[in-house]
């Protein structure tokens, strides 16, 4: 009767799987690497490549870590992805400054963390960028100040990196100490996304490690000369707590460059685009033009001159990376549609 029972079982479970592979399925991409993919589905990582119809798409609509998309499931081989299902959130950033090439990293976060310790690692201009990036996709920006233990003073780099904007969130905490962790608790919700931008050695792995009681992610040690750490990730990820979390994990990045975000910039420095509003000519450059509402709040203190020249500075550079990003885009569709007419041999 056993043996009847799991013989039984063992049945059904090949008829589903027999019929999964006749339907189009849903999942989520948990890692990207070159041409390979592999999805989260059904409580398991699967390995599986895109479909002939992406080759028609722009970079931009291929699938990126934390997508959701439709598939052809292949229970002994490659699965083959269909679709990528509509985006809720979508960060990106230039590849490399220079040439403005973009960098597609994550979609469908909730939240992004930007993890910036208190030591060498904390710039100012640096999580302003990382802001604008969020804001721009569509993410919220959460400022996490890690190793608030090793800093004199915390309280004064949390008002400092409030002023970036009023659509920041900043923590300052310590993994290791327990200090501040409570506040994080209200983002560790069961079906939502943090996506994890920062450089090596910041601190974001001991904090997902502390904030969530599981040792999920690989820590590494930092150098005490420049506070550095090494490169733990090599590559974006998705991983799934206990808990029904997901975190999407990034490499580390030092450097942040700016291309295609201007909205994300007008965010990070709404208060700006509001004393411009009050200029007395719309076209006011800012400089010695008469009822210029900027000049004055730099004047009397209400602005800082700093942030106004960060301000200039992110927005110029994303003019500059924007227009290089659409030429290389205008030459790659040019380069696909004459590809598909055979202009060029394989």
């Amino acid at each position: 009767m056993h043996m009847n029972s799991e013989t039984e079982t063992k049945k059904e479970h090949r008829q589903n799987e027999e019929h999964r592979q006749n339907e189009e399925q849903r999942g989520r991409i948990a890692c990207v690497s070159r041409n390979q993919y592999r999805i989260l589905f059904d409580g398991q990582e699967i390995p599986a490549r895109l479909g002939g119809g992406f080759y028609d798409e722009s970079p931009e609509r291929f699938p990126v870590v934390g997508d959701y998309v439709t598939f052809f499931y292949n229970r002994s081989g490659d699965s083959v992805i269909r679709s990528v299902c509509e985006r809720s959130s979508f960060l990106q950033r230039p590849d490399q400054a220079k040439t403005g090439v973009m960098q597609y990293m994550a979609a469908n976060a909730d939240y992004t963390f930007i993890v910036t310790a208190l030591n060498h690692d904390y710039s100012y201009n640096r999580i302003a960028r990382y802001a604008s990036v969020a804001l721009q996709g569509g993410s919220v920006p959460v400022v996490i100040l890690t190793k608030a233990d090793l800093c004199d003073d915390a309280d004064r780099y949390v008002k400092e990196a409030e002023t970036i904007s009023d659509k920041v969130r900043v923590h300052a905490i310590s993994a290791l100490r327990g200090i501040g962790m409570d506040a994080l608790k209200e983002y560790f919700v069961p079906g939502k996304t943090i996506c994890l931008l920062g450089s090596s050695g910041a601190g974001k792995s001991t904090l997902i490690n502390a904030v969530t009681g599981e040792e999920i992610m690989e820590t590494s040690e930092v150098r005490e000369s420049d506070s550095k750490g090494r490169h733990t990730t090599t590559h974006r990820q998705l991983l799934m707590t206990g808990d029904g979390v997901c975190i999407i994990d990034t490499p580390g990045m030092r450097e942040i460059g700016m291309a295609g975000v201007q909205e994300g910039i007008e965010d990070t420095f709404s208060d700006i685009l509001e004393l411009e509003s009050r200029c007395r000519f719309s076209d006011c450059r800012h400089k010695t033009e008469p009822g210029c509402a900027v000049r004055a709040a730099i004047e009397s203190g209400e602005l800082s001159a700093d942030r106004y020249e960060l301000y200039r500075n992110l927005g110029a550079e994303n003019t500059r990376n924007y227009a290089k990003k659409k030429e290389i885009s205008k030459w790659a569709k040019a380069y696909r549609k004459a590809s598909r007419k055979g202009m060029f041999p394989d």
